[in-house]
């Protein structure tokens, strides 16, 4: 009888402040779950959530977060606004479905979406770029997405995000795809299931701060992993108190 193999994840749970911080995010997220405004009328919250957060996620990469129509069409915007249109209503199950399966064959559909342009070559679409380990990494990744890992869910979604937005797997549009990811990891394992929470807001207030904490998890010390864990899971937090805001109005 063979033993299981060690989660690859485990020691992160360790990291001094992890164990707390995802504990504290869980907690945020569950009890704005349960607003009386999103007990039944969650789908129309969710939307504004996925909304705002596209906004935002498009912000962190300095595009426009103005949805009027003055002007020429922000192709960053418009990107993160057909990805949200992913993470909405029946489309975001059948994300869900895919991502729990084959993770890969949602962020080549994430970056498809995102990447788009009117004079862009189609033939770069979905394709991870060649060379420098990224089909080793995003392999490594598919399989912690798939069961690899039993950490705690905030710490596998700071995971998720940390290697996508640093590892910018594709070359284009990769931020709008990591942040993507990040939700759907917090949806398909139940940390915020309804995707309620707007985690994006605390990347577009402080844009170099992220692209900091980043660089700093990518380096792979102790200390920059750690500190890009409880960023993370700050975010979480925070993307309870913004979802709280929209079931107030909602519920007004």
């Amino acid at each position: 009888m063979t033993s299981a193999a060690p989660d690859p994840l485990a020691p992160l749970t360790a990291l001094p402040g992890v164990a707390g911080a995802a504990d504290t995010a869980r907690d945020a997220l569950a009890k704005v779950h349960r607003h009386p405004a999103n007990r039944r009328g969650w789908p129309t919250t969710a939307a504004e959530s996925v909304l705002r957060g596209a906004r935002a996620s498009a912000g962190v990469e300095g595009a426009s977060v103005r949805l009027d129509s003055d002007g020429e069409p922000d192709e960053i915007l418009s990107g993160a606004l057909r990805v949200a249109g992913e993470l909405t209503g029946e489309s975001l199950d059948r994300a869900v479905a895919v991502w729990t399966r084959s993770p890969l064959q949602e962020l080549a559909h994430l970056h498809l979406l995102a990447a788009a342009r009117p004079d862009g070559d189609p033939q770069t679409l979905g394709r991870p770029r060649a060379g420098q380990g990224v089909a080793e990494r995003l392999q490594g990744l598919a399989g912690l997405v798939t069961g690899g890992t039993r950490v705690p869910a905030p710490v596998l979604a700071a995971v998720v995000l940390g290697e996508l937005s640093g590892l910018a797997p594709f070359g284009s549009a990769d931020g709008i795809v990591a942040r993507a990811a990040f939700r759907l990891v917090a949806v398909s394992t139940g940390l915020d299931p309804h995707c309620l929470g707007v985690p994006e807001v605390t990347f577009y207030r402080d844009p170099e701060a992220y692209r900091a904490a980043v660089a700093d998890y990518m380096a792979g010390t102790e200390e920059g992993v750690a500190a890009w864990i409880l960023y993370c899971c700050k975010a979480l937090e925070a993307g309870a108190r913004e979802a709280t805001s929209i079931a107030d109005a909602a519920g007004a």
